[in-house]
């Protein structure tokens, strides 16, 4: 039996076991191993009772850490997924049994190349919490304060390469065999696995992470970040400030502790909006076991932030589009929602406008029957996507990683307070992150930090206007298209080039008013700008319209 087959062989004794039957049956994936159905055990039968979602998550967590990892961003497609099996996926939790502690200690004075009894006054070999990539233990610095030491399990590199090959194999049956394969990408998931693996074997990343999420909130009275003790951490060791809280889920314990769930939970729907918007770097693996809240801040509590393995940011064009998009939602905007969709290249070009506008409004329009309380922006980001779908969308791992988060952020904030009204919190939010970030200041100030670099190919834009109008006025700037309709590619080529020529002109304007700006032109001002500037960019703004106009 070849290697492949063993590793299906392992793969489906464990899905039988538990009666996931139509897995086997309703694809070609174990089509080899049919006739060896009768050599495997079958589970008792209270598994059959168990919900499909449920057996499946114990499933993936039998096979091992690699495929909870697998079921983990498995959930993250609830486009693809029928909700039961997507939410129970979301238990999936990544808790392996810990290693010896001693293991550990001589991990950590490899990785810092010192004996222990140096490098900490104390250091517990009993571990804290154990995961499949690594595991904590508390310790103490000579100064007294009170840490705890993250160290990579010995040797997971090459036991997580071993999974992963056989990941890869199914995943490669899949692509070949699975219908829908196309649409669900199986071999991209399985490359998404292994770029988060790759993330969080790198301590020392992981460690960036942290200190760059504490840098975001070193003024906030909402978040608290661990402070990384860089001088004991390293690619395989990260040692941070330990931090003490209850778990954000253990509503007993917050009402024993007198906090005001109401405040953290209007608090925690304004934390998600404001690492995704105004810092563009958000934590998502934010459940329970990940987010604490300070115990001791009863009136004005505050969530601490664990575990910065997993983080997330957008490209700057699709962190515009999805503001947009939640702007449109709470304007019931619909046409704009589609146009936003083809816009951001997430949807093909072809994709008739008022088709998609109506899909959307099919999808939104009984959400809004609800009372405010109970709409959740998440749940209404999932039915777009899956509505999408039909329409050839194509979207970034980044945008379903924040998606998840949104869930996870909109699940916390209802059970800390059921009544909450997350759209009334954060509308308000995201406005006043917009209006700042995309301010007659910040625009100013982008502008003044990419002056070396406009300055340095301003040079080179007149020689390329005079090239391009040169070529379009001898007819060789021409646009390649194909249709049925002479006619209507006659007046669509014409208005193209037409567009093409106003953006060019409006290029040029908004040019020159950055190198205005950034060489202090004399004048009048209105505050650091002047006001040749502001004409200049006006004028480019009219033409930019103009090759925008239909």
């Amino acid at each position: 039996m070849s290697g492949s087959l063993l590793r299906l062989y392992t793969i489906a004794r464990v899905l039988l076991r538990y009666r996931l039957d139509e897995l086997v049956e309703a694809t070609r994936l174990f089509r080899p191993l049919r006739p060896l159905r009768g050599l495997i055990a079958r589970s008792p039968a209270a598994v059959a009772t168990m919900p499909r979602g449920q057996r499946l998550r114990l499933a993936l967590e039998e096979l091992g850490p690699i495929f909870v990892k697998f079921g983990q961003i498995l959930s993250t497609r609830r486009d693809l997924l029928p909700p039961d099996v997507a939410a129970e996926l979301a238990l999936l939790q990544d808790r392996v049994a810990p290693f010896d502690g001693a293991l550990a200690q001589a991990e950590v004075e490899r990785a810092l190349g010192k004996p222990v009894a140096q490098l900490y006054a104390r250091f517990e070999r009993e571990p804290l919490a154990s995961a499949s990539v690594a595991q904590v233990h508390a310790a103490e610095l000579a100064d007294g304060r009170q840490v705890v030491v993250k160290v990579l399990r010995p040797q997971v590199e090459q036991r997580i390469a071993t999974d992963l090959a056989l990941l890869r194999t199914l995943g490669g049956l899949a692509q070949r065999y699975m219908p829908d394969a196309e649409r669900i990408q199986p071999l991209e998931l399985v490359a998404e696995i292994e770029r988060t693996l790759r993330d969080e074997l790198d301590l020392q990343r992981e460690g960036a992470n942290a200190s760059l999420l504490r840098r975001n909130f070193a003024d906030s009275h909402d978040l608290q970040v661990p402070e990384v003790i860089w001088e004991l951490s390293g690619d395989r060791v990260l040692t941070l400030e330990r931090v003490y809280g209850i778990a954000s889920d253990d509503i007993a314990a917050l009402d024993a502790a007198g906090v005001d769930r109401r405040k953290l939970a209007t608090k925690g729907v304004r934390l998600f909006y404001e690492q995704v918007f105004r810092d563009n770097f958000f934590h998502a693996d934010a459940h329970a076991g990940n987010i604490w809240v300070d115990a001791q801040r009863r009136d004005d509590p505050r969530f601490i932030a664990l575990d910065f393995g997993i983080m997330g940011s957008l490209p700057d064009a699709d962190q515009w589009y999805l503001a947009a998009n939640f702007d449109a939602m709470f304007r019931r905007d619909y046409r704009r929602i589609a146009v936003l969709h083809i816009e951001a290249g997430w949807m093909p070009a072809h994709i008739r406008v008022d088709d998609l506008e109506a899909a959307v409004r099919a999808v939104c329009e009984p959400y809004f029957t609800r009372p405010l309380s109970q709409i959740s922006l998440g749940e209404v980001l999932v039915k777009l996507f899956k509505v999408a779908h039909r329409y050839e969308l194509t979207i970034q791992p980044q945008l379903l990683l924040l998606q998840k988060t949104l869930l996870n952020i909109e699940g916390m904030g209802r059970l800390l307070d059921p009544t909450i009204d997350i759209w009334s919190v954060a509308r308000p939010v995201l406005d006043e992150i917009l209006r700042e970030k995309y301010s007659l200041r910040a625009f100013s100030e982008e502008l003044r930090r990419r002056l070396p670099e406009i300055v340095r190919q301003a040079p080179e834009l007149p020689r390329l206007v005079h090239g391009y109008l040169e070529r379009a006025a001898r007819g060789e700037q021409a646009l390649v298209m194909r249709s049925d309709d002479l006619h209507r590619l006659a007046e669509t080529t014409a208005r193209s080039q037409r567009r093409v020529v106003w953006a060019v002109l409006g290029a040029g304007l908004v040019v020159g008013g950055c190198l205005l700006l950034g060489l202090g032109a004399p004048g009048p001002h209105w505050g650091p700008v002047p006001w040749l500037t502001l004409g200049l960019a006006a004028a480019g703004a009219g033409a930019f319209a103009l090759a925008l106009r239909r």
